[in-house]
């Protein structure tokens, strides 16, 4: 599985180790990746996602998942976010 959040898109970066003589050499800065089960409302159910840390706080701020899929773009989303957005959308219309 990749290293990537699922909600917001975040992956690995690339950049360089500076020791103190100024060598560099190539290294990766991971994202803070999480193992969560978010709970739906509308949906009555939860969901298990890997996200970042930074995914979480959004989360919350927005005022849970359903929210947060509300305003979540399409590409950001894995295919398993993007399933369980299209279902929301679906319970909220009816």
């Amino acid at each position: 599985m990749s290293r990537r959040c699922e909600l917001t898109g975040k992956g690995p970066m690339s950049g360089n180790n500076v020791s103190h003589a100024k060598n560099r050499t190539r290294r990766r800065f991971l994202p803070n990746l999480q193992d969560v089960t978010l709970q739906s409302d509308v949906l009555g159910r939860s969901f298990k996602f890997k996200i970042s840390n930074a995914a979480l706080r959004t989360v919350d701020h927005r005022g849970g998942l359903d929210a947060f899929m509300a305003k979540a773009k399409d590409t950001e989303l894995s295919a398993e976010a993007l399933k369980v957005k299209k279902e929301i959308a679906k319970a909220q219309a009816a």
